[in-house]
């Protein structure tokens, strides 16, 4: 499709129609286990022998993981950089999210808040340290 450019002029561009953010862990049955039972995602599939990368999803979103035998960040990074993010998903409401999650037993690294331009968030650690942030405008 052609579409025009800030200067008018039109030009062809792929449509972008999905992210799928890659987490490194290093348990992938252990990681698989914890975004199901306690995030609510599906294993949409599990590859290698012995396994090593798996998928797991909920309504539109995909995660992929990623084993690996040491984390890619140094030891003290997540001590220095408190709220570095692996992913963030746009959810309809945060809030109710936060009562299920925490109903499961899911890790909060941030209990749910208002941030200053309106957005709810909530962030929950798995068990490698990779921080998903869930955020709704309402």
């Amino acid at each position: 499709m052609a579409l025009p450019t800030p200067d008018g002029i039109s030009t062809n561009r792929s449509t972008f129609l999905a992210v799928e953010p890659q987490l490194y862990v290093t348990a992938i049955e252990a990681a698989c286990d914890y975004y199901g039972e306690r995030l609510g995602f599906t294993v949409a599939f599990v590859y290698g022998d012995p396994p090593y990368y798996a998928q797991v999803y909920r309504d539109g979103v995909q995660l992929n993981l990623r084993q690996v035998h040491q984390l890619p960040f140094a030891a003290d990074f997540r001590a220095r950089e408190d709220d570095a993010l692996s992913a963030t998903i746009i959810v309809e409401d945060a809030a109710a999210l936060a009562a299920e999650f925490e109903a499961a037993g899911a890790t909060f690294h941030q209990a749910l808040r208002t941030e200053e331009w309106g957005t709810k968030t909530i962030i929950v650690a798995d068990p490698d340290g990779n921080l998903i942030a869930f955020a709704s405008s309402a």
